[in-house]
């Protein structure tokens, strides 16, 4: 028996038996995982970052800028969106970035942004009472060393007695036994940036062993097989290492210990870096002699 409804729609009587449902079956349907963020290339990433190629160097030098993890492959560093996202969404972009990595270069240009005479900054920075963040090599081949003008301007605020007046004792001392602690101050910085980069303990054992001359570390890595790993890991030269032989031979001298107790300290560091990686590979076996 069927029933009839008012709008003329007939269903089955309540007693008749229940058909059968009825699925339409076709191919399953797979989700994708989404694809791996891969990131473009420094030249890209600093375009849509709005910074030049130098400044974007110094971005990435600082940590400022993180670079993605290495392709399978190798080659040149890669920067992932979410990391382009992270800097383009901080408060004053993109005008506090650029500020953040504003340098100046040469004593004169430095003295101008404290307001001092160029030959007073040369004797706060002999002194080491401001580091560099950079070196070029002139046409003299002649070191011409690079300041964060942010760096510069805190400096002016926090120490505004040192840009007046005569020099403390101790600095007077120092320019008396014509010192100059730039390159010391600016291998420090370098090594500290470096290091914050990867917690990989044979890369870290590569950079401070970058730093010793080659009599220095054969002493503290009497093992050629440990030396070939440190060489093959020893990070590149900075950004703005000259290529031309005669300047890049000044410029490596800026990459190497020379105080007595500058290369103590580095092969201290050294021998306590090395003791983790060996560990590491003992229990690894990843990376390096065992």
């Amino acid at each position: 028996m069927k029933v009839a409804t008012k709008s003329g729609r007939v269903l089955p009587d309540a007693g008749a038996p229940a058909l059968p449902e009825v699925r339409a079956y076709g191919p399953a349907v797979v989700r994708a995982d989404p694809l791996p963020d891969t990131g473009v290339g420094g030249a890209r990433a600093a375009g849509e970052l709005g910074l030049t190629r130098t400044e974007f160097a110094r971005a990435v030098q600082l940590g400022i800028v993180r670079a993605g993890p290495p392709a399978p492959g190798g080659g040149a560093a890669r920067y992932t969106r979410a990391e382009l996202d992270r800097i383009r969404s901080a408060d004053g972009f993109p005008g506090a970035l650029r500020e953040r990595v504003e340098t100046v270069t040469g004593a004169e240009a430095a003295g101008g942004v404290l307001g001092i005479s160029p030959g007073r900054f040369t004797r706060l920075a002999r002194c080491g009472h401001i580091t560099p963040v950079g070196y070029r090599i002139n046409r003299y081949r002649m070191v011409v060393w690079l300041y964060l003008a942010a760096e510069l301007r805190e400096f002016a605020a926090r120490e505004a007695g040192m840009l007046r007046g005569s020099a403390p004792p101790a600095d007077r001392e120092l320019m008396g036994a014509k010192a100059d602690l730039r390159p010391r101050k600016w291998r420090g910085r370098h090594v500290g940036l470096l290091l914050r980069r990867t917690a990989d303990p044979w890369e870290r054992a590569a950079v401070l062993a970058s730093l010793l001359p080659e009599d220095e570390l054969r002493e503290v890595v009497p093992d050629q097989a440990e030396r070939i790993v440190l060489a093959a890991l020893a990070p590149p030269p900075p950004y703005g290492h000259p290529q031309i032989p005669a300047a890049a031979a000044v410029a490596l001298r800026l990459l190497r210990a020379e105080p007595p107790d500058e290369i103590h300290w580095y092969r201290t560091s050294l021998d306590f870096a090395l003791t983790g990686a060996r560990g590491q590979s003992k229990s690894t076996g990843e990376r390096g002699p065992t």
